[in-house]
């Protein structure tokens, strides 16, 4: 087994060395994202002022719209909601390549100090709350504008056409509203005209600023939230043999649960978590309640495995549950798919990345249990999903705030890289697209 870990590796050293080979820079790609740059900060710092939750992204729209129409794009609002999708056509013949960036914030209070704090309050769910951008999608959209700009500035000599979307509700949408990527696909972002390869990339706070990590494969993980309902008998406090106790049974589920990762599920193939974050049961201290209700989420990193985990839950609550008397119920609802990228086009595009940041700040990374939406866009063509440092030179990664939390904080300094990153991507790809397998470009289409 160290053997194939080993060799794992090794593999992926090598593929990691020989993909960054030829990596001459583009000057006009280079002096424009440089000249850009304080644009691009500038447009973040200002939608990281202005947060705006989930399907309720109106003003980033219009901001995004605007800047868009500027440049001479063919641009579409109110795509998914509040999605905006633009085209630009270049004047020479060549392939659709798709960029995306989410824009949605988080239902998160600000502890950063800096002057653009948020300080913007918005309902959610029927209470009001604070919004912050805890997770870096303010950088995403500053970086896709800004890549806009310098590729409609290159118009002339592009090849193809570049789609620019602008995703709303990536952190998913409230309630039992539709949005997010499965929305965009559903209303057809992904066609007229159709998609030959999409890119993506996201802010990490752990990784320093200036520096892409990209895998193949595999890359994020699924995300599936789980309830079980557990219904049992209602008894006093003091007599519970009269009772089939729920929160009891909820105890043995939740143990049960975690032997689904630890001895029945082949970790070797990609790992798996199941994570119970809500127990809920009883409304006093001395009666055992009726009913308790267990919520919590999947991730895996196989879709195979995903099916497999869904309904060894589905087995292991039941059967539970019967042993004790108790009924069971459970729903998964399935948040994202694994984000895998393509490995033909990860390895033909790899060389854009050294190009961008250089080849000693290129790496590539472990997968992680992380998830994205972006896995959506990946089921209707090959699609490439990369990491971008956003931690500030020097410091440990271990101190770094993590996304999602009141003390999340990027370095802007070098969202050029992305800029570059994608404009390397959109260009590059351009004069390789038709190395691509034709098994990969099947997917296009369901």
């Amino acid at each position: 087994m160290l053997y194939r870990l080993v060799y794992t590796l090794v593999l992926l050293a090598s593929f990691h060395g020989m993909a960054l080979a030829q990596t001459a820079t583009n000057p006009f790609i280079e002096s424009k994202a440089k000249a850009i740059l304080p644009s691009v900060i500038e447009w973040r710092r200002h939608i990281h002022q202005n947060p705006e939750l989930s399907n309720r992204e109106t003003k980033t729209m219009e901001y995004v719209a605007a800047h868009l129409r500027k440049l001479g794009l063919e641009v579409q609002t109110n795509v998914a909601k509040t999605g905006v999708v633009a085209l630009l056509k270049g004047d020479k013949p060549g392939p659709v390549v798709a960029l995306r960036a989410d824009m949605d914030a988080l239902p998160v209070e600000e502890r950063v100090d800096i002057p653009f704090k948020s300080t913007v309050k918005a309902e959610y769910l029927g209470g009001t709350v604070p919004v912050m951008h805890a997770c870096g999608h303010d950088s995403h959209v500053a970086i896709l504008m800004g890549t806009a700009e310098v590729l409609a500035s290159m118009k002339k000599d592009l090849k193809g056409t570049v789609k620019f979307i602008f995703q709303p509700a990536e952190e998913g949408p409230p309630g039992d509203e539709e949005g997010g990527a499965p929305l965009m696909v559903k209303e057809g972002v992904m066609d007229n005209p159709r998609v030959d390869a999409i890119f993506g990339l996201h802010i990490n706070s752990t990784t320093e600023s200036g520096t892409i990590k990209y895998k193949p494969g595999p890359f994020m993980a699924s995300s599936d939230w789980f309830t079980i309902r557990i219904k049992g008998k209602q008894a006093h406090g003091s007599a519970p043999w009269g009772s089939i106790d729920p929160i009891v049974v909820g105890t043995q589920i939740i143990n049960g649960l975690q032997t689904i990762v630890s001895r029945q599920s082949n970790i070797i193939k990609g790992p798996v978590v199941i994570t119970v974050g809500k127990f809920h049961s009883g409304v006093r201290n001395n009666i055992i309640p009726e009913e308790a209700i267990l919520e919590g989420t999947i991730r895996t990193l196989d879709g195979n495995m995903q099916k497999d985990v869904h309904q060894r839950i589905k087995n292991t609550a039941q059967r539970i549950a019967e042993a004790s008397g108790a009924v069971a119920e459970v729903t998964i609802d399935t948040k994202t798919l694994v984000t895998s990228n393509d490995s033909t086009l990860t390895s033909l595009m790899a060389p854009s990345f050294a190009k961008a940041a250089g080849v000693a700040n290129v790496s590539t990374q472990p997968w992680t249990t992380g998830a994205e939406d972006f896995s959506f866009f990946g089921e209707k063509a090959p699609a490439l999903f990369f990491n971008l440092g956003g931690m500030p030179k020097g410091m440990d990664p271990a101190k770094a705030p993590g996304h999602h939390t009141p003390e999340f904080a990027i370095d802007d300094s070098q969202l050029d890289v992305g800029v570059k990153a994608f404009c390397y991507l959109v260009v590059d790809y351009a004069s390789q697209h038709a190395k691509m397998k034709p098994a990969a470009a099947s997917k296009k289409a369901f």
